[in-house]
Formats: structure tokens, C-alpha cells, sequence
């Protein structure tokens, strides 16, 4: 990675996080196209037009959400229908490059999020639990020569999995526990791990003792309140305090609830984070490269771009 400023989109490659297959009661929460699908749902079209549009609206970094669009070799049993070879993604992965986007991969292991884990992720916090990160970790870090790794680690509450048939999650010492070896697998292949950083919003004195310094923030606020103020928003008092304790931070919108979200926190991390610290900003639409959804992937671009050219003329 090179010291440039990482104008980062998420991208979703794989989209096993959220729903089980065919679960109509989490499909009811407006949440349609989130099912789990046993094939691979990857358009190429969609998917080569969007990745030009990232590049002229000034992205220069993607983090892929990897899940289950990587058959990965030590655990077969993860692939589905589709799932791209090791060399099908050095292929695209050098094509990303050529047109100069720095490629990050995302793989999830929230409770929440880690649908593309199968039996798996009802197994946390156990030795088979482990060595499937493990194996998982070093598969991801070799295939893409890994110089961060994106673990996920957000929303692993009851209340995010609510609809679903089975609810499994980590709590106090167990969660600590598994993000350690986590980051203990990241960095084994000379990577940094990188997560979402919403674990520490309702306990910022604990995250702060115990989350590892090397660890990359991910600080998401997606809110429409016009005017942050650090007293009301707990993401906001993370930003602050993750600087002054010396942690590295990718403050992260989302044009998932209203446009100008990504102007109001830029203004504010452009404020409040150290140059030292600020590694970048994330711009995130939560919706895969696919037909129907161009508008909001075109509304993301177009934001990126909108709050680029203000930072880079401030």
C-alpha cells in the first residue's frame, strides 16, 4: 500500500451476510434482496460498468466482500454453486489493479453477517470455529497478497438477528476472545486487520483498553441529523477518542439513508482526525453490483466524487 489517501467503496463480490435462504420473516423488514443464495449472484455487465464508474467518481480503493464468492480450498464445503476459483480471482484482481484501485478483501465474521460461514458460524468461540478462520484468513491473504484484511465485527447484537431462525452471538470475553484470534491469523500473514468499530459505541472505555492498536477503525455513521454533536452520537465521540489514543481511522457513510450523509462526517473527520490517523473515508451503498440497483450505485459515485473534490479543495 502506498501512503496515498484511501477513497475507499464497499463492494459486495459476496452477499451471504445477512438473511438465511428463503427466511420470509426477515425478508418481511424491507429486507428482499438479502436472502442467501445458493449460487453465486454476479453479474458481469453490472459489474465492469460499475467498476469504470468508481474509478472516474475517484475511488482508489475497494474493499471486496469476499463471503462465499471465493471457493476456498481447505473448506469446500463453503463454496456455492459459482464460487470463482483461486486463479478466476487473481484475474479480476489484476484487472482492478490495472485500472489502479488498491483491492482490500472483507470477509465477515459478525454473528450477524456470516450466513456464507454455513454451519460455521453456529460454532463460535470453538477450536473447529478457529482453524476454519484460520484456514479461511490465509486463503484470503494469499489469493489477494493481503496487506489488510477487513474481519467485519459489526451489528453482533439479539436485536439484529431478531428474524432469523437461529440467533448466535458473542458477548464479554467470548467476543474479545474470537477478534483476537482473528487478528491474531491477519497479521500471521504480515497483514493488518481492519473492522467496523460499532462493538465500542456503547462501551468506549472497554474497546479502548482492549482493542488491539495495529487494528484499522472502521467508524460507520450513517445518521440525518444535520449538526454532530459529540454528546449525541456515540460514533462520533469514537472518532475522538480512537485519534487522540492513536488508532488509525476510516471514517465510513452511506448513502443508504440520505445523500449528504458522507458531506456531514466528512466535515467533521476533516476536523477532528489527526493527518496521521486519517488513512481515508469510506463510502458504503449496501447493495450488490446488479440490475436494478444502478440508481443507488450511481448515487454512491456520485457522492464519492461530490465529497473528494471538497476535501481536496477545503
Amino acid at each position: 500500500m502506498d501512503n496515498r489517501f484511501m477513497w475507499t467503496t464497499l463492494v459486495h463480490l459476496g452477499s451471504n451476510m445477512w438473511n438465511e435462504e428463503g427466511n420470509l420473516r426477515y425478508r418481511g423488514q424491507n429486507r428482499s434482496n438479502r436472502d442467501a443464495s445458493p449460487v453465486l449472484r454476479f453479474e458481469r455487465n453490472v459489474w465492469d460498468q460499475y467498476m469504470l464508474d468508481l474509478k472516474a467518481n475517484g475511488t482508489n480503493t475497494i474493499v471486496l466482500d469476499v463471503g462465499e464468492a471465493l471457493f476456498y480450498e481447505s473448506h469446500p464445503e463453503l463454496a456455492v454453486a459459482g464460487s470463482w476459483s483461486h486463479d478466476r480471482m487473481r484475474v479480476e484482481l489484476a484487472k482492478l489493479r490495472a485500472m489502479g484501485f488498491e483491492v482490500i478483501p472483507k470477509v465477515n465474521f459478525s454473528a450477524s453477517h456470516d450466513t456464507w460461514l454455513k454451519d460455521y458460524s453456529r460454532m463460535l468461540t470453538t477450536p473447529i470455529y478457529h482453524q476454519v478462520c484460520k484456514d479461511v484468513i490465509d486463503e484470503i491473504c494469499d489469493v489477494f497478497d493481503a496487506k489488510f484484511v477487513h474481519i467485519g465485527m459489526d451489528e453482533e447484537t439479539a436485536s439484529h438477528q431478531r428474524a432469523l431462525d437461529v440467533a448466535v452471538i458473542r458477548q464479554y470475553d467470548a467476543w474479545w476472545k474470537d477478534l483476537y484470534h482473528l487478528v491474531k491469523c491477519v497479521e500471521s500473514n504480515n497483514a493488518r486487520a481492519w473492522v467496523w468499530s460499532d462493538y465500542g459505541y456503547d462501551r468506549i472505555d472497554e474497546y479502548m483498553a482492549k482493542m488491539p492498536k495495529t487494528v484499522v477503525q472502521n467508524v460507520w455513521w450513517y445518521h440525518e441529523s444535520e449538526t454532530l454533536q459529540v454528546e449525541e452520537y456515540n460514533a462520533i465521540k469514537a472518532i475522538d477518542l480512537l485519534d487522540q489514543n492513536g488508532y488509525d481511522i476510516v471514517p465510513a457513510a452511506s448513502v443508504w439513508k440520505r445523500r449528504d450523509n458522507a458531506q456531514i462526517l466528512m466535515e467533521y473527520a476533516a476536523d477532528h482526525i489527526s493527518d496521521e490517523h486519517f488513512y481515508g473515508f469510506m463510502q458504503t451503498t449496501w447493495e450488490r453490483p446488479a440490475h436494478g440497483w444502478e440508481h443507488v450505485l450511481k448515487v454512491g459515485n456520485e457522492t464519492m466524487s461530490e465529497v473528494k473534490t471538497w476535501y481536496e479543495n477545503r
